[in-house]
Formats: C-alpha cells, sequence, structure tokens
C-alpha cells in the first residue's frame, strides 16, 4: 500500500484545486483534514465516490475537517467533473503525480491478467499537526465517505 505510516507527519504537498486556490500541507494546520485519491474523473466507481463524499461535505464541515479529492486529472477535467454531477467538494489536480506520489499510491496494479501503473485508490485523515492519523483503503467504494467519517469521528474523539 503507502510507504506513510499512522503517527507519521503527511508530506509535504500542494494541490491546485479546480476552484482556482491552492492547498499546501501548511494551510492545514489547526485543522483536521481527509485527503481521498481516487484514480479518474467520470468514471464509475469515481463518480459514485465523488458523490457520496459530496453528500456527506456538511458532516464533515460541521466537524471543522477540510475534505478535498485528489487525481492525476487536470484542472479543466475536475471542473467538468464537478459541473456535470453535482459535486460539492473541492477536488485537487495532480496530474504530474507529486502528491500522489509523495503519499505513495502510483504502484503497480493487475487487472485481468494485465500490470501496469497506476493510483491505489486510499483515504488519509490528517490530524490538526499534519500527522497522518488513519490511512483507509477503499476496498469497496460503496460506503467509503461514511467509512472516512466514522474514522474522522474517532480520530477527533482521541484527541488527535
Amino acid at each position: 500500500m503507502t510507504h506513510l505510516k499512522q503517527g507519521e507527519p503527511a508530506p509535504d504537498f500542494s494541490l491546485a484545486l479546480d476552484d482556482g486556490t491552492t492547498l499546501t500541507r501548511a494551510d492545514l494546520k489547526g485543522r483536521p483534514a481527509v485527503l481521498f485519491f481516487y484514480p479518474e474523473d467520470d468514471s464509475g466507481g469515481c463518480v459514485d465516490e465523488n458523490q457520496e463524499f459530496s453528500a456527506l461535505a456538511a458532516e464533515f464541515a460541521a466537524r471543522g475537517a477540510v475534505l478535498v479529492g485528489v487525481s492525476p486529472d487536470t484542472l479543466e477535467s475536475h471542473r467538468k467533473f464537478r459541473a456535470k454531477y453535482g459535486l460539492t467538494i473541492p477536488l485537487g489536480a495532480d496530474p504530474d503525480r507529486q502528491t500522489i506520489e509523495a503519499f505513495g499510491l502510483w504502484q503497480l496494479k493487475k487487472l485481468y491478467g494485465r500490470e501496469f501503473m497506476g493510483l491505489v485508490r486510499t483515504s488519509f485523515i490528517l490530524d490538526a499537526e499534519g500527522r497522518v492519523a488513519r490511512i483507509i483503503r477503499a476496498t469497496r467504494i460503496k460506503g467509503h465517505a461514511a467509512k472516512m467519517l466514522t474514522a474522522l469521528d474517532e480520530v477527533l474523539a482521541d484527541g488527535r
């Protein structure tokens, strides 16, 4: 999976967001964040995942958490994706995969006997100090956003 471990500082990153802003690890200081990494805009599972996170965006915000989806797609692709499906969460563009690779998610994958490099769908909760509080691989897309919300509640209850 990823080379990162719970309790370690999150890697430094800088992501261009589809609203025209930039998000860095330093911007998150003092508040928790949920970063969910997904492979591709406008593909079946990614649509479902983004819609579920969008439906729960207010719940994440009520807990003071920053919520961002990240993929290797471009800002233009993200803007079209957001408009097409009415998504409400910011989307981070990482076409050069610097953030994806910093989080250890660009890996060799297998599908129908074919091997290729790709993004391993994984979500991270960063605590208010910028440490990795949870790493959860999305093995099932349906319900993953709710699972992340529950994990965020656990992190907040632990005071991390």
